[in-house]
């Protein structure tokens, strides 16, 4: 990882979120999420909006998103996603946080906010599907349906190599909810890319795996519905 330098502006700045997490703090939100089982070292229960809203008042700054991830507080986490700047994520940056996630939440901002936004996005989704921790595979499945809802730029050949990995992953249930939502995104892009879902799925439909001929089943209807097909047609 890389060596924070100190900075008295990035300091002070860093001072101040701080002081703004815990005026928000949320006691009993903090306590229902950590028995809904998300999870983390220190977590002040401050909504999403709240932390938003408070990342709206400061401009992108990598040293300060670098001191914020290292504090490990939930919200410093979430906020150092939205106030890195893409354009200086390192690979390296990238392996090191989603290595460290502990549940689906920040794997889930961290997607949104800034891996999607990285020079790095594709090649990254694709190798942490290959990936042995669950949520490494998680984030990769994640920003692949991401980067199918917000590169509208990107060719559709460039989603490709994804079905090359796709059929060991149906196998796991604890990733049927986040296959199911980005294959959707995915066969929703394009008439091109619907094809390729369904013959994807039609395939499934043949596993060995009760989980993966489940997914298969209703990402085929959702996919193959009247609502997606008339979307290709006008």
């Amino acid at each position: 990882m890389q060596f924070l330098i100190d900075d008295p502006i990035v300091e002070k700045q860093f001072q101040q979120l701080q002081n703004e997490i815990k005026l928000r703090k949320n006691g009993p939100v903090s306590d229902s999420m950590k028995d809904k089982g998300i999870k983390y070292a220190f977590n002040w229960g401050v909504s999403i909006m709240d932390l938003k809203e408070i990342a709206r008042k400061y401009p992108a700054n990598h040293l300060l998103a670098l001191k914020l991830w290292n504090k490990q507080w939930r919200e410093s986490m979430i906020l150092a996603t939205l106030l890195d700047d893409p354009k200086l994520v390192t690979e390296e940056q990238m392996d090191f946080w989603t290595k460290s996630f502990e549940n689906t939440e920040i794997a889930e901002h961290a997607v949104a906010n800034l891996w999607v936004k990285t020079p790095f996005a594709f090649v990254k989704a694709i190798e942490w599907m290959r990936g042995k921790k669950h949520l490494v595979r998680y984030t990769g499945i994640q920003l692949m349906g991401r980067l199918a809802m917000v590169e509208k730029k990107a060719l559709d050949e460039m989603f490709e190599p994804f079905f090359e990995i796709l059929h060991p992953l149906t196998k796991d249930a604890s990733l049927s909810t986040v296959l199911y939502r980005s294959l959707n995104i995915l066969g929703s892009r394009s008439k091109y890319l619907n094809g390729l879902c369904l013959n994807f799925v039609n395939d499934l439909k043949e596993s060995d795996s009760e989980v993966a001929k489940k997914l298969a089943g209703l990402v085929y209807e959702e996919l193959s519905s009247e609502f997606i097909q008339e979307r290709f047609d006008q």
